[in-house]
C-alpha cells in the first residue's frame, strides 16, 4: 500500500511538472501507470491513477495560468494567431459559451493547452471561472488516458508490454495530430501568401 501511495504522489509530481513545463509527455504516464495497475489486477487502483493524474493536472494548470495571467500579455501578443482580432474574438466567444469543452479540448490536442491558457489569461476569465471550469477538464482528461492504457495492459500478457504500447501509443497519436496541425497551419500560410501580394 505505501508503495502505491509512493508511485501516485510520483505520478501527480510528474503530471503537475509536465503541465508547468510542456517537455514531460503526461498523458503517457497516466496510461502507463493505468497499464501497470490493471495488470497487477487492482481496479480501484485505476481509479486513483486517474485522480493523481487530474489532480497533477489541474494544479499544474492553475500554476501556468497564474503564469500566463501575470506576463502572458506579452506572450498571447506574439503568438501569431492571436494577432488576428477575428481570431480572438472566435476564441473569447468559445470560452464564454463553453469553457468546459474549449479546456478539455485544448488538453487533448498536442500542442494545445498553453495557447488556449494563454489567451484565456489574456482574455481575462476570471479565477473562479477557470477554477471551476479546468477540474472536470482534467478528470476527463485523466480518464482518457487512463482508459488508453488499460486498453494497452488488457492486449498484452506482460505489464511492461502494455505500459510500452501504451507511451509509444500516446507518443504516435501526438505525433500526428501535431504533424496534421503544422501541415493546415502552412497550409494556410501558403493560401493567405498569394492574396497579400
Amino acid at each position: 500500500m505505501i508503495a502505491t501511495l509512493g508511485a501516485l504522489a510520483w505520478l501527480f509530481a510528474v503530471v503537475a511538472f509536465g503541465a508547468i513545463l510542456p517537455i514531460v509527455p503526461t498523458g503517457a504516464a497516466v496510461s502507463g501507470a493505468a497499464a501497470l495497475a490493471f495488470h497487477e489486477h487492482h481496479p480501484v487502483t485505476i481509479v486513483f491513477v486517474i485522480a493523481a493524474g487530474a489532480a497533477g493536472a489541474y494544479v499544474g494548470d492553475l500554476v501556468m495560468y497564474a503564469m500566463c495571467r501575470f506576463g502572458g500579455e506579452k506572450l498571447a501578443r506574439r503568438l501569431r494567431w492571436l494577432r488576428d482580432e477575428e481570431h480572438l474574438t472566435a476564441v473569447k466567444e468559445k470560452l464564454n459559451n463553453s469553457q468546459i469543452p474549449v479546456l478539455l479540448v485544448s488538453r487533448l490536442i498536442p500542442g494545445g493547452r498553453v495557447p488556449v491558457l494563454l489567451a484565456a489569461a489574456f482574455l481575462g476569465m476570471p479565477w473562479r471561472t477557470f477554477v471551476v471550469a479546468n477540474a472536470p477538464a482534467c478528470a476527463l482528461w485523466a480518464g482518457v488516458y487512463a482508459a488508453i492504457g488499460v486498453a494497452g495492459g488488457s492486449i498484452f500478457p506482460e505489464p511492461w508490454e502494455g505500459v510500452v504500447a501504451a507511451v509509444l501509443l500516446i507518443l504516435i497519436v501526438n505525433q500526428t495530430v501535431s504533424w496534421i496541425t503544422k501541415r493546415r497551419e502552412a497550409r494556410a500560410a501558403a493560401t493567405e501568401s498569394p492574396s497579400e501580394a
